[in-house]
């Protein structure tokens, strides 16, 4: 195997740290939320970013109370990050805001003062 192959299988496990370190500040910063305390958000890989559901309290989405997709964070150049939303009516993602640090995304996210990600 060439140098060059085996920097290239060097970075990809350290990639995936940094990848998972991302999601556990994730989770961490969900405990602090506003909303809906008392239910355990699910936080997993989507695509490039990370994917937040959690169970429909209110029952304003999903009349069973069943998991809803709330936000996805995903990672942007120079350490940024766009912060999206869920559109139930429309079936789609909104983008909330974008070229912000993740502390920053991740205050949105729980502190939700007009309702946008937990309805």
């Amino acid at each position: 195997m060439n140098a060059a192959a085996l920097a290239k299988r060097a970075v990809a496990p350290a990639r995936e740290r940094v990848v998972e370190l991302d999601g556990a500040r994730i989770r961490r910063a969900l405990r602090g939320r506003k909303r809906y305390r008392y239910v355990q958000p699910r936080v997993q890989r989507e695509g490039l970013g990370w994917l937040v559901a959690s169970p429909n309290c209110s029952r304003n989405i999903d009349p069973a109370g069943g998991e809803i997709p709330v936000a996805w964070l995903v990672p942007a150049n120079g350490g940024r990050w766009l912060l999206h939303r869920r559109d139930h009516a429309q079936g789609c993602w909104v983008l909330h805001c974008a070229g912000v640090t993740l502390a920053q995304a991740l205050q949105d996210l729980c502190e939700d003062p007009r309702r946008e990600f937990w309805p």
